[in-house]
């Protein structure tokens, strides 16, 4: 029997160019021409597992749907994804590999604020973009010229929380915050809108991110007896579990939140406890047909859907970079890259003609008053009721 163990010497050139033509195609997207190259650092696993996840899959999906379509004027677009895990450290780290190793100028990301301060130094000394569609604690607004996001600052949310809850009459509050930038962002600024507005700060606990027993603080909040308790976790299973201690505890007043306490795993978590919890988020407008179509679209690939306009957001992250890549024609080139954002206006699945400012902030979006609805009245794509816009400073 013949042996193929060996290529024979005369076929061994042919042999070589076919193997590198192949790696060639493969590196340019298969059609021979090369691939626009850009990084994504979402928090897959930490205290923002649950949305860095869906960020991740939502780009995945955009970036998906754009080779599909033809690519980025014949150019396939490739996600170069690391795991920034919701953390300063782990975000650096992400960062470096990204630009180090991989020669990535343009970067999607974070999910989380301590995640996205940690890295947005490193960038804006290094001129590289670093655009997120979640991450936002008001110090990301003078983090550089190079960083940019869709997410609207946490100063909104603030303003909004604090100002609802004088409009419905509670004058002593109660928080409990989770010690991350994103958390304390939340607190603070919508402690400072109640307290000029006239309300007082009875009792406040902070818990680290590892904690899952919450009794303990609670108590002590529950103690001081509080016309309402603020809440400010960073991870879904934190809120839940928060909401549902609380009520366990006897503590029946309101409930105010925001966005990460809304998700799908919160309110599972949750359960009945959660009902009638007044929060202020961003929302996707149901009259969006973008918005709602990229849901659909969603829920049919991963079967699933939680936290929708975190979902939209880093979805039309991609889209945007897309934009920007068309009109630079060069992935390296995070100066055009940069001038591109700075002069885009945007409508996508969480907006229409919304644009960013001198600060890379995003304007033209603002958020709403939720209220969430009893478990009996919950459904896969509807978990609670919009109020109205977000409430501005009297």
């Amino acid at each position: 029997m013949r042996s193929f163990s060996r290529v024979p010497a005369l076929w061994m050139p042919v042999f070589v160019l076919a193997l590198l033509l192949l790696v060639a195609a493969t590196a340019c997207g298969g059609d021979g021409r090369e691939a626009y190259r850009i990084g994504v650092m979402e928090s897959l696993t930490g205290a923002g597992e649950s949305y860095g996840t869906v960020a991740n899959q939502a780009k995945q999906m955009a970036a998906d749907e754009i080779n599909n379509a033809g690519g980025i004027d014949g150019r396939p677009l490739e996600l170069v994804i690391e795991d920034s895990q919701c953390s300063a450290q782990g975000a650096v780290a992400a960062y470096r590999k990204l630009t180090d190793v991989e020669g990535i100028k343009i970067i999607l990301g974070t999910s989380c604020s301590g995640a996205m301060l940690g890295a947005a130094p490193l960038a804006e000394a290094d001129g590289i973009i670093l655009f997120s569609g979640l991450a936002s604690n008001p110090d990301i607004a003078k983090a550089g010229d190079y960083i940019f996001r869709t997410q609207i600052s946490d100063v909104e949310v603030g303003i909004g929380t604090g100002t609802l809850l004088r409009a419905d009459g509670i004058s002593k509050l109660a928080t409990i915050t989770e010690s991350t930038d994103y958390a304390e962002g939340v607190r603070r600024t919508t402690v400072a809108q109640f307290e000029q507005l006239g309300g007082q700060v009875v009792g406040e606990e902070r818990y680290a991110s590892d904690v899952i027993d919450f009794r303990s603080q609670l108590s002590k909040l529950v103690a001081a007896h509080p016309e309402a308790l603020h809440l400010a976790p960073q991870s879904e299973f934190s809120a839940g579990t928060i909401i549902k201690q609380a009520r366990e505890l006897g503590y029946q007043g309101p409930i105010y939140a925001e966005t990460v306490s809304v998700g799908t795993t919160a309110l599972e978590i949750a359960g009945d406890a959660a009902t009638g919890m007044k929060a202020i988020v961003s929302d996707l407008d149901p009259a969006n047909e973008k918005g709602q179509q990229v849901l659909a679209n969603f829920r049919e690939r991963y079967n699933y859907v939680t936290l929708p306009w975190h979902l939209g957001s880093a979805y039309d992250d991609v889209y945007i970079a897309a934009e920007c890549l068309k009109q630079t024609t060069d992935d390296q080139d995070a100066d055009g890259f940069r001038d591109c954002m700075y002069g885009i206006t945007w409508s996508g699945a969480i907006g229409d003609n919304y644009s960013f400012d001198a600060d890379g902030e995003v304007v033209g979006l603002s958020r709403v008053v939720v209220q969430i609805l009893p478990t009996g009245e919950r459904t896969p794509d509807k978990k609670y009721n919009v109020l109205g816009p977000a409430p501005k400073s009297p």
